[in-house]
């Protein structure tokens, strides 16, 4: 007997249906713009060092890998990702993570969700972003009970960090504050990025009602100049915030398989995080870990390698944006990092009227059977307190391919979205 309702499918998991029912019926590969993974590997010379280190007979490397920093893998990807040098603050702490999603699932643990204490038992509260990859959302309230509110991003606000807005959502659940803060910063689906006064006044109020606060940062790495700053880079200079921002290879690198990343923050929750760590996993594997940290200490060249990566998202995206604009799409908020675009449901296509609820999915499915143009639908919100509903494209495809392009423009002649 089954103990997990099947309403509990994974959005992508339903994804993967849609693809599979558009090959059956028409023999034809889908024009995949929903899938979020690099479609490119590690660059070679990683390669070269995780088969280095594979093949090397040190115990180290082979054993469980725990919390060490093999190589100064953890304070490299901070100075990297973060702008930050953590050994010059006594007060932080890095470590190695095997993931962000995993370490994400941790998080409320690490804030003490589970302690007996019955003042906090059916209380801890967490507050993060919708839309959103919701991870946190799924393991803090569906799996683990915490009360969990939404903290809206609006396409009026350009799905921007608006701490009023999470104000108004901690009242509106006749809450005070949260527990927990936790935000996608640059986001997914909204590759927006963070400024330094939207960190400043979310630290503001963190402080004073004394809410740690988390940022996954899987894309900062793939941000264009000037359009994000890592929350690293401030909240060092708040000694009594209690914070951390995680980061990963698989975005960064092309390296999802590698089960590798980091996190960086108050020396005081790094620690709380490793005692929950402790009994989940036994860190990442050691010799991928050590050869990012040797792979990392050249600064200059892993820098050079993640501007090449992002240099080829920016090719395809200067491609596809285009080309979506001129069918009539309309953008929900501008790209600012990596491969994701996110654009608002029209309320027809392809010559039909789309029903009012679930406007988001009958597009999806529509663009697909149509087109074989496959997305990633989310139930964003509206100024209303309703629900306004949005489509995701990523260029983790060869959009540059020319027949990947005549396809694209004969599906998107046909789609004629109206509003």
């Amino acid at each position: 007997m089954r103990r997990i309702p099947a309403s509990g499918i994974n959005l992508f998991q339903l994804i993967y249906v849609l693809i599979r029912e558009y090959r059956e019926k028409t023999g034809r590969e889908p024009l995949n713009l929903s899938l979020g993974n690099p479609d490119g590997v590690p660059p070679e010379r990683i390669l070269r060092l995780q088969g280095k280190y594979a093949a090397d007979a040190g115990y180290d490397y082979h054993t469980y890998a725990e919390d060490k920093d093999l190589g100064g893998f953890a304070a490299a990807m901070a100075a990297l990702h973060g702008g930050i040098d953590v050994r010059a603050h006594a007060r932080l702490r890095a470590l190695p993570i095997a993931g962000i999603k995993t370490a994400s699932a941790l998080v409320p643990l690490a804030c003490g969700l589970h302690l007996p204490d019955a003042a906090r038992r059916g209380t801890f509260r967490v507050a993060s972003n919708l839309p959103a990859y919701d991870v946190i959302g799924t393991w803090s309230s569906s799996y683990l009970g915490a009360r969990r509110t939404v903290w809206p991003l609006l396409s009026a606000d350009g799905m921007r960090l608006k701490v009023s807005r999470l104000r108004e959502a901690l009242k509106k659940d006749g809450a005070d504050r949260a527990d927990l803060v936790f935000t996608i910063r640059p986001g997914n689906p909204a590759a927006v990025g963070a400024t330094e006064a939207e960190w400043r006044e979310l630290i503001a109020f963190c402080l004073e009602k004394g809410m740690r606060l988390v940022n996954d940062a899987a894309y900062a790495g793939l941000a264009a100049p000037g359009s994000h700053v890592p929350l690293a880079r401030v909240a060092k200079d708040y000694p009594d915030l209690e914070w951390l921002e995680l980061y990963s290879v698989s975005k960064s690198f092309n390296d999802p398989g590698a089960r590798l990343g980091a996190l960086v923050g108050s020396k005081e929750f790094v620690e709380d995080f490793v005692l929950v760590k402790g009994n989940t996993d036994s860190g990442p594997v050691p010799s991928v870990m050590a050869a990012y940290g040797e792979f990392l200490s050249d600064g200059k060249a892993a820098r050079a390698a993640l501007d090449a990566i992002r240099g080829l998202y920016e090719r395809r995206l200067a491609v596809l944006i285009p080309a979506l604009t001129r069918a009539g799409l309309r953008p929900a908020c501008p790209t600012q990092a990596g491969f994701f675009t996110l654009w608002k449901t029209p309320a027809s296509a392809f010559g039909k009227k789309l029903p009012a609820e679930n406007r988001h999915e009958a597009f999806n499915r529509a663009a697909i059977a149509e087109a074989g143009i496959v997305g990633v639908h989310f139930a964003g919100s509206a100024e209303d307190g309703g629900v306004e509903p949005l489509i995701r494209y990523a260029v983790c495809a060869d959009v540059l391919d020319a027949g990947f392009r005549e396809r694209l423009a004969e599906g998107l002649a046909r789609m004629s979205p109206a509003y």
